[in-house]
This record gives C-alpha cells, sequence and structure tokens, in this order.
C-alpha cells in the first residue's frame, strides 16, 4: 500500500509539473540538458550509419561482426573508455524457405523459417493442412487429427501501446512446433505473430525444442498469408502444401562480443548507472527499430551527458555505462553472459539499469522496480521529465529483456515506456527500415534517457 501511495503522488506530481511552463530562474534539473537532445541530430545520424554501412546484424554473420567494429568506432569516437566482453552461441541460418499450396486451389505463399527451427529435406515435404484457431486448441487436440500433417495456428495479435498482447500470441510461436510434434505432425505453420493487416511481409521470430524427442520444421505465414490458407481451408476440402526449409545450426559454437562504453565517474567509479540496447537484429530487415533505434539513443543520450558534463563543469559521481548487448533475438545471450560473469557482485555495483528495445516512439512514462521508500527520491527526476511528457506509471519495470538477468540478481531497472501500438507491424520482418523510424520522436527518447542517465550516476 505504502509503495501505491507514493507512485500516486509522484504520478500527480509530475503530471502537474507537465502542466507548466518553468520561468527561466525556475527551470527543472538538468533542462539544458533536455533541451539540447532535442535539437540533436546525431541518434539519428547513428542510426542511418547502422543501417546503411552495416545492415542486418544476425548472430554469428559477417554483419553481426561487422555491427561489432562499427560500434567500437562509433564509441571510441564520442569519446567512450570501450571494452568488449566475448559471448558464446550457437549460430543458425536461415537458408532457402518456400511454400506453395499444391491442391485444391495452387498459390505460392510467403513464409520465413522461425529462428531455431530444424529444415525439411532438401526437396521439402509434402503434407495436407490442419488448422487450430490458437496453441491451446493443438495442445488439446486429438492425435489422429494431427499425425502426419502440417499443423497450422492461426491466432492473430492485436495492438497495444505497452506490448501486452505480444506475451499473449507469442506462445504459438514459441512452443507451437514442440506441441505439434508431440501429437505427430510433420511441421508447423503460424499466422506470423504482428499486427499488420496488409503487408505480405512475414515475421520471424526465436522458437524453443522442448524435450520432445522429434524435432519438426516451423515457419511463419504473412498476415496476408495465413489469410489466404484459411479461407482456403473454409472450402472443406483437403488443402496439401509444399514446404522446404534449409533452416539450420551452422555452428555449435561461435564467439561474439557484448561492447561496453564508460563515462567514468569521479568520486565512485566502480558503481554503474546502466543503459543499453541489443546490436544483433534479425536478417530480413536492416534492423531500425529493433533495435538500431535503441542503439542509437543510448548512445547519443551517453554522448550528451559526456558533453554535459564538460559544459556544466559537474563531473559524473557514478559511472555510466552504455552497454550494447549481443545476440538478443536468439536467446539473451549477451544480457545473461553480463549478468553472470558479475554474479558476485552486480547487485551492489550497479545503481539502476535500463533498456531501451522496443522502437522509437514516444516515451509516455518511466516505470521502475525500487525499494518502495526510494520511490520519493525521483521527485527531482519527474521534475526533470514533466517538460518532456514523462510522467511516472509503476513500481513494476521488468527492466526489458537483456535485463532480465540483471532484475532476478536484485539490480534496480526502469522502463521508459515508448508507445508501441504500430511496432508490432513490422518487428522481425523485411519491412525493419530506417524509413520507419521519425527522427523527432528519437530525439524525445534521447532526451529521456540523458535525463534519466545524468540524474542517477549524479543525483541519486
Amino acid at each position: 500500500m505504502r509503495s501505491f501511495l507514493v507512485a500516486l503522488v509522484l504520478c500527480a506530481c509530475s503530471q502537474t509539473l507537465f502542466a507548466q511552463t518553468p520561468a527561466a530562474e525556475n527551470r527543472p534539473p538538468y533542462h539544458d540538458l533536455a533541451q539540447a537532445a532535442l535539437k540533436d541530430e546525431r541518434a539519428y545520424q547513428l542510426l542511418e550509419s547502422l543501417t546503411t554501412e552495416v545492415g542486418p546484424r544476425m548472430p554469428g554473420t559477417p554483419g553481426d561482426a561487422a555491427g561489432v567494429q562499427w560500434a567500437l568506432a562509433k564509441l571510441r569516437e564520442l569519446g567512450f573508455e570501450v571494452s568488449t566482453e566475448p559471448v558464446r552461441y550457437p549460430v543458425w541460418e536461415r537458408g532457402v524457405e518456400t511454400c506453395e499450396v499444391i491442391a485444391p486451389f495452387p498459390q505460392k505463399l510467403t513464409v520465413t523459417a522461425l529462428g531455431g527451427s530444424v529444415g525439411t529435406k532438401a526437396k521439402g515435404l509434402r503434407a495436407t493442412v490442419v488448422e487450430f484457431p490458437d496453441y491451446a486448441a493443438l495442445v488439446a487436440a486429438d492425435e489422429a487429427m494431427v499425425k502426419g500433417k502440417i499443423a497450422f495456428i492461426a491466432n492473430r495479435m492485436t495492438r497495444s501501446r505497452d506490448g501486452s498482447t505480444y506475451g499473449q500470441a507469442v506462445i504459438a510461436r514459441s512452443l507451437g512446433a514442440s506441441a505439434a510434434a508431440k501429437k505427430g505432425a510433420v511441421a508447423l505453420l503460424i499466422r506470423s505473430i504482428g499486427t499488420d493487416a496488409t503487408a505480405r511481409t512475414p515475421h520471424t521470430g526465436m522458437m524453443r525444442y522442448d524435450n520432445t524427442p522429434t524435432r519438426i520444421p516451423a515457419a511463419a505465414l504473412s498476415n496476408v498469408d495465413a489469410d489466404l490458407l484459411s479461407n482456403m481451408l473454409k472450402r472443406g476440402k483437403p488443402v496439401q502444401i509444399q514446404l522446404r526449409l534449409d533452416a539450420r545450426v551452422r555452428k555449435a559454437d561461435y564467439t561474439g562480443m557484448n561492447v561496453i562504453g564508460d563515462i567514468k565517474g569521479a568520486e565512485k567509479p566502480d558503481e554503474f548507472v546502466l543503459i543499453g540496447a541489443h546490436l544483433d537484429s534479425w536478417d530480413l530487415g536492416t534492423g531500425a527499430l529493433d533495435d538500431g533505434a535503441g542503439v542509437a539513443i543510448t548512445v547519443a543520450a551517453g554522448a550528451l551527458v559526456k558533453e554535459h558534463i564538460q559544459q556544466s563543469g559537474k563531473p559524473l559521481k557514478r559511472t555510466l555505462r552504455v552497454v550494447l548487448f549481443a545476440n538478443e533475438e536468439q536467446g539473451l545471450y549477451g544480457g545473461n553472459e553480463y549478468a553472470a560473469v558479475r554474479k558476485e557482485s552486480i547487485k551492489q555495483t550497479h545503481v539502476i539499469a535500463a533498456e531501451s528495445d522496443f522502437g522509437a516512439g514516444r516515451i509516455y512514462q518511466i516505470d521502475t522496480k525500487l525499494p518502495a521508500e526510494q520511490l520519493i527520491r525521483l521527485a527531482p527526476l519527474l521534475q526533470a521529465l514533466a517538460p518532456l511528457g514523462v510522467p511516472f506509471g509503476n513500481n513494476d519495470a521488468s527492466g526489458g529483456p537483456d535485463l532480465r538477468a540483471m532484475a532476478q540478481a536484485g539490480v534496480p531497472v526502469a522502463e521508459l515506456a515508448q508507445d508501441g501500438t504500430a511496432y508490432f507491424d513490422i518487428h522481425h520482418t523485411a519491412a525493419d527500415t530506417l524509413d520507419k523510424v521519425d527522427p523527432e520522436l528519437l530525439k524525445q527518447n534521447v532526451a529521456v534517457y540523458a535525463v534519466f542517465a545524468r540524474f542517477f550516476a549524479t543525483d541519486w
């Protein structure tokens, strides 16, 4: 109850402040830093550079290695103290992927293999399709209904600002193949886990096999093609599909890199305020929103804080650390490794952490996971964020995927919540490209992250 009351007070306070226009002599903390960020073009320039000069950064590919070198060069250029740490993981590759209806209505379907999937035989496989409205229906189905067929899960994801509907829909992608294999299916097709209704761009994403001995190929149809397949099945005739996936694990053990950039604190250099993003991406687009935007936001925010130190003459108390994590997309490898190598000290040395991994929509609130008695100390930060339109939300933050292991180890986390209403229209698709990023919204993100980082590294 105490936590709820404090949060209520903070929320009301921040909303009241936002409604006011502060006089010059009564400006909120770090007003000059926020204003500088709102005018700064660096984040968009970084993102344009990353998507143009590197492009897709699939883990274990030349693009992944090029992304690491790009990050090292940019961080050094911007004045960070730079280091790397090795991260080991298997390398999965996509290969050729085709899908077509053979009968009764011959047509090609757009499809993409799910990350981690096994492939078909070289010539593919051919089988009839059985449709299920959702994952639960597949799990409940009689084995005789599924055996020898391609299971098709047709659940449709809906939009939400906070992305909560993704968690409800993604189980079909994550666990569908193993559930189908247990029923004797020869392959799995799913409706893409995405909210676009008209684009013929399938959404990839990671799946996993449980301890079921049989592993079957798994792929996603675009929403348009999933509709087409459902319409065919409504005719009551057997629909036969030819599916070919050349997906495989190419290398069982590859060494990637977490890239770390530090701005050292003057009083407590061994205490860290961490902001970060994941450097890798899927291979279909150029990884602009997922997660090039997060890379650009956090690197630009760190650079602005460094400049603010020089201009204000007020050093950081603690070290501000920007971490660009390796291979988030295929298993949170970078974030897990970062926490594992610091297991004995991370709770004591990391003051707070926040990750940008939800595109570049406007940040509309700040959520935290702090001891309830510390929430009242956020008041100056909320004063600084109020002109940016960012009130306090709640104290139930998870921090972001790469911070999950840190949060479980007891590190306080925050979420600078972005509007993701349209994010899943292009998530994990070939449409994840630079043109989807609004430069002005990107600046607002940078301003919020810069103020957040400056506050915790200096005033907390």
